[in-house]
């Protein structure tokens, strides 16, 4: 083929992915292809967006959700608003209640020789209860998981069946359970001051919720992860694997050092909201256009980022960092926070 004709096949290429970037950006999805859907194969045959309330139970603890023409909201008088953040959450959850199918059905005959205490459900480690629009409510108890740590026991109150559901099913509804905590007001007239100190934390969900941590530093990327008992380690150099296992084991004195530094961060508290999405001109002011540090926070069975903290200059007093969230807000929080990520990477060897 000559030259011309391959420069001509080459801008015929080029014109067709430009046409379908064009179409892709005004529709929405790909001329040609088929939509995506999602079957319910779930236990909760009712899509998520009939439901009109959700509560989670754990031990004598409620956290309850009701649906208004504006979102989600909590089933609390004095509650703030549900962010935007935490009620995808739910929505997730719920979607999965819908989609999920188990990995395994038990019936009676089945499981008739064992306790449901031996699943974990009697009594529940929590339980999920579903209101819907013709007042009928559907209640789920979560176990524990099975020995291979993949799946987790369910029954539907009023049903028969054990159910096997994916592990990711009951990791939403407890991340969304915690992320409830970490911005609900205490019991009106209660004098809780850890539930006080908890309206103002940086990270929307503890630590115990989060399965991996990204650290970016001086121009290198360093993750650290939960192994299967969830202690952690550094992925790389600080680990080893069981026999001929592709499973991470971390080391007892290194994984003691990131779980004290990482629980610092977790109890880290929000100094002050300095802007409200910020311009170019704020941003490199801050230090946030080529940010020092950026932290990265996974939950467990997720690629995205449940957390992303870019960390910028002092403040004037010399006392704070100006630190940018996801959704682009800046907020100042204690310097030594930020410091005590980068002696992290130091004290495992990380930073050489």
């Amino acid at each position: 083929m000559s030259g011309g004709v391959r420069s001509l096949s080459a801008l015929g290429v080029s014109a067709v992915m430009a046409a379908l970037l064009v179409a892709l950006a005004l529709s929405g999805r790909s001329p040609g292809l088929p939509e995506l859907h999602f079957e319910g194969h779930g236990i909760v045959p009712v899509p998520s967006s009939a439901v009109a309330a959700a509560e989670i139970r754990t031990g004598q603890e409620r956290i309850a959700f009701l649906r208004t023409q504006n979102g989600w909201s909590f089933d609390q008088s004095n509650a703030p608003a549900v962010p935007s953040e935490l009620a995808s959450h739910l929505d997730m959850a719920l979607h999965f209640m819908q989609v999920s199918g188990p990995t395994r059905s038990l019936g009676p005959g089945e499981y008739g020789g064992a306790s449901f205490a031996d699943f974990g459900l009697d009594p529940p480690a929590y339980l999920v209860s579903l209101g819907h629009p013709d007042g009928s409510v559907t209640v789920a108890d979560f176990g524990t998981l099975n020995p291979s740590g993949t799946s987790q026991y369910v029954r539907l109150v009023g049903h028969p069946t054990l159910y096997l559901m994916p592990r990711h099913v009951g990791t939403e509804w407890e991340l969304t359970a915690d992320m409830a905590r970490r911005i609900l007001p205490p019991n009106a007239g209660g004098t809780d001051e850890g539930a006080k100190r908890r309206a103002g934390l940086l990270l929307p969900a503890s630590i115990d919720r989060l399965w991996a941590v990204e650290i970016v530093f001086a121009g290198k990327l360093h993750r650290f992860e939960r192994d299967g008992a969830g202690s952690w380690l550094l992925h790389l150099g600080q680990h080893t694997h069981s026999g001929n296992s592709d499973a991470h084991i971390a080391d007892p004195a290194q994984a003691s050092i990131i779980a004290a530094a990482l629980a610092g961060l977790d109890q880290t508290q929000i100094e002050a909201v300095v802007a409200r999405r910020p311009g170019n001109a704020d941003l490199d002011r801050y230090g946030l256009s080529r940010p020092a540090l950026i932290v990265l926070m996974y939950a467990r069975d997720n690629s995205s980022p449940l957390v992303r903290l870019a960390i910028g200059n002092m403040t004037g007093d010399g006392f704070s960092r100006y630190v940018r969230l996801s959704d682009g807000d800046v907020l100042t929080i204690a310097a030594y926070k930020a410091t005590g990520m980068v002696e992290l990477l130091k004290a495992v060897g990380a930073d050489s």
